[in-house]
C-alpha cells in the first residue's frame, strides 16, 4: 500500500503550539508530512524563512521521524504536485478562518483536483491563538511561555530586544 503524503503549509510567522497540536493532528492521517513554511519575498515577515524554518527543525524531532521541514514560493498547489502530496491540511480556529480556506481549497481543487484539502481543528486551548496575537504580546513584553515552544519565546525575546 502506497504512503501518503500530507503537507502542513503555512507562513508560521511565529510557529505557535496551535501549529504544533495541527501538525499532531495531520500524523494521525498521514505516513509522512512535510511542514512547508511559505517564502515570500512580498510579504513583510518578523522572521525570516530560514528562521521559520530553523525553528520548525528545532521542534519537529520531537513530532517523529517521519517529518520534514522545508519551504516553498509559489502556488501551494504547485508545490503540493511537486513533492507528491495527496493531502493538504489546514487548521481552523474560527468561522473567519472557515471562509477564507474553504474558498483556497475550492481554487485549489480547480488547479489540482487530486490532491485533496483536510481541515483541522486544534486543541481548544489553542483556539484563540494567532501568531499575530503572539508577536504582538512579545513586542509588548508579555509572556509568551504557553502560546509557543521554548526556542520560539526565545526567538521572539531575541529579535524583539527582551530580556527573559
Amino acid at each position: 500500500m502506497p504512503k501518503t503524503i500530507g503537507l502542513y503549509p503555512g507562513s508560521f510567522d511565529p510557529l505557535t503550539n496551535g501549529h504544533l497540536d495541527i501538525a499532531k493532528r495531520a500524523l494521525k492521517v498521514c505516513d509522512h508530512l512535510i511542514i512547508a513554511v511559505v517564502a515570500n519575498p512580498n510579504k513583510s515577515s518578523t522572521f525570516t524563512a530560514a528562521e521559520r524554518v530553523a525553528l520548525w527543525k528545532t521542534v519537529a524531532p520531537r513530532l517523529g521521524r517521519n517529518v520534514k521541514v522545508d519551504s516553498f514560493e509559489g502556488l501551494l498547489v504547485d508545490y503540493a504536485y511537486h513533492i507528491k502530496a495527496d493531502l493538504i491540511f489546514r487548521g481552523l480556529r474560527a468561522v473567519a478562518d472557515f471562509e477564507y480556506e474553504f474558498q483556497m481549497a475550492l481554487i485549489n481543487r480547480t488547479l489540482h483536483s487530486d490532491i485533496e484539502v483536510c481541515f483541522l481543528v486544534p486543541n481548544e486551548q489553542f483556539i484563540f491563538l494567532s501568531s499575530s496575537a503572539v508577536k504582538e504580546v512579545a513586542r509588548l513584553g508579555g509572556d509568551v511561555k504557553g502560546f509557543v515552544p521554548p526556542a520560539v519565546e526565545k526567538s521572539l525575546r531575541m529579535k524583539f530586544k527582551i530580556r527573559p
